[in-house]
Formats: structure tokens, sequence, C-alpha cells
């Protein structure tokens, strides 16, 4: 349940920080020389909330990234483990199969009985 509510959260605030850092001025390239109209207008305040809230949000992901990990499910993370395991062990078989096929084995003659 904790599971299902952190990755809502993360969705949540991916999508926010997405739209954030879009309203962002550049600070450096082209369309930094026309940064000193901008600073002059007040939109030096916008920015730097806007920072915070880039940091912020950044921040959040990262935890409940860990908090989703931690609360998973052990049932869950070991039948994802036991079928990649699944998964391996048939690609493993597969490629021992064609390698077989591929590679022919040399006959070595039988030495002669004298």
């Amino acid at each position: 349940m904790l599971y299902s509510i952190c990755i809502g959260l993360i969705l949540i605030a991916s999508v926010i920080l997405i739209l954030a850092i879009l309203v962002q001025n550049p600070k450096s390239g082209m369309a930094a020389n026309f940064g000193a109209a901008n600073q002059v207008m007040g939109v030096r305040e916008s920015a730097n909330i806007l920072e915070k809230t880039t940091w912020t949000l950044s921040a959040l992901i990262l935890v409940l990234s860990l908090v989703a990990t931690i609360t998973m499910e052990a049932d869950s993370a070991s039948s994802a483990a036991s079928s990649l395991q699944k998964d391996a062990d048939a690609l493993i078989e597969k490629v021992n199969a064609n390698a077989t096929e591929a590679m022919p084995q040399a006959e070595i003659p039988a030495e002669k009985a004298e």
C-alpha cells in the first residue's frame, strides 16, 4: 500500500519538476545576453523560488524512491528475482545450444594398433 502511494507521489513530483525546470530561465548560452533585463524587472525572486523548488522536488523524489524500495513487498521482489533467474537460465541454455551447433567438433583419428 505504501509502495503504491510512494510511486504515485514520485510521478506527481516528477511532472512538477519537469514543469519547474522548463519555466526557469537559462543561466548560460545564447539567451544569457538578455538576462540583465530580467534581473532589473524583478525576475530574480521568481528564479530563486524556482531553483529552490527544483532542489526540493529532486530531494523529495530521492527520498520517496528510497522509501518505496524499502517498503517493497518481499514477495514481489522475490518473484521478480525468480522470473529474472528463469529468463537468464533460458538465455544461457539457448546460447549453449547455439554454441554447440555453430562449432563443429573435430574428430581425432584413432592410433593404429601394431
